[in-house]
């Protein structure tokens, strides 16, 4: 079976289930997910995995995804960016030292509260489609973490558009980073545009559009080892392969760098992924066995 990931450069408009739907198509095969959602109006890195690859798509998820995104300030809208309608407009007086100022609070692990827009689910229901319902429910602040955050460029005017790049983990929402930037400044915002660049170490550069893979795909399809190349990476012989492929549990020694909890990436000689297992105390158990 065919199995590895495709790193897809989005464009504005489709959704990530879109680029799914076109991977299917296009290589003819059906068991496809993608590592993370990527909202319609946004661009970018949307990583696809299909066949066996796709139980390895929460070890992406994990990782720390870098974006840069540009926001009106002053005027808001029901999503928080430019798909949604405007709900507020008041002009605001702000310069590139204002907002650096406040920068310093949303950088480390913040608590932001979800969007209504989005896909988050409360008492079974997705917020989205209740949001289309026109109902509100409270959302709990969730912790997320920024790990870099820096202004790029702000373009005066009575609605200034703000350019920054975030790097940050799991669950944020930058449109609400945005909103919540603007408000430490007593607006609010939106995101009238957003590209993610990278995901882990995959960066946008070895990112292509959809329609590059028609009738070349098998050329950009990227192996399981190198799709997760995040992960600390032990060589096995052929025994402790044998092993692997059977989901046994082995000792720590081949791993002894790996911190307890740490997934990594088990290869045989020829540097193919058997499997990935987690360091705990004496020995290695495993996560996702593909061998």
């Amino acid at each position: 079976m065919t199995s590895g990931f495709f790193v897809v450069d989005k464009e504005r408009g489709p959704t990530s289930h879109d680029v799914v739907a076109g991977i299917r198509r296009i290589t003819g095969i059906r068991k496809a997910g993608h590592a993370g959602t990527l909202d319609p109006m946004a661009t970018g890195i949307v990583i696809v995995a299909v066949g066996r690859a796709t139980r390895l798509i929460r070890f992406l998820q994990d990782l720390p995804k870098e974006y840069v995104a540009e926001a009106a300030f002053g005027i808001a809208t029901d999503t928080l960016d430019a798909d949604g309608a405007i709900v507020s407009r008041e002009p605001m007086d702000v310069t590139a030292d204002d907002v650096e100022r406040v920068l310093e609070r949303f950088r480390g692990r913040i608590l932001q509260v979800p969007p209504m827009v989005s896909a988050l689910k409360v008492n079974g229901r997705r917020l989205y489609e209740l949001a289309r319902e026109g109902v509100e429910v409270e959302r709990q602040a969730r912790p997320v973490d920024i790990y870099e955050l820096e202004l790029l460029d702000v373009a005066p005017g009575p609605y200034p558009e703000v350019r920054f790049r975030v790097v940050c983990g799991k669950g944020t929402y930058v449109r609400t980073l945005a909103d919540d930037i603007a408000a430490a400044l007593g607006g609010r915002a939106h995101l009238t545009s957003l590209r993610r660049t990278r995901v882990g170490s995959i960066t946008v550069e070895e990112a292509h559009p959809l329609s590059d893979l028609e009738g070349r795909w098998e050329q950009m399809l990227v192996s399981p080892a190198s799709g997760l190349r995040d992960l600390p990476a032990v060589t096995v012989g052929p025994d402790t392969a044998k092993a692997v492929s059977h989901g046994i549990k082995f000792a720590r020694s081949p791993a002894p760098e790996v911190p307890d909890g740490v997934p990594f990436r088990v290869l045989d000689g020829q540097g193919r992924l058997l499997a990935v297992y987690r360091a705990a105390g004496e020995k290695a158990v495993p996560e996702v066995v593909l061998a």
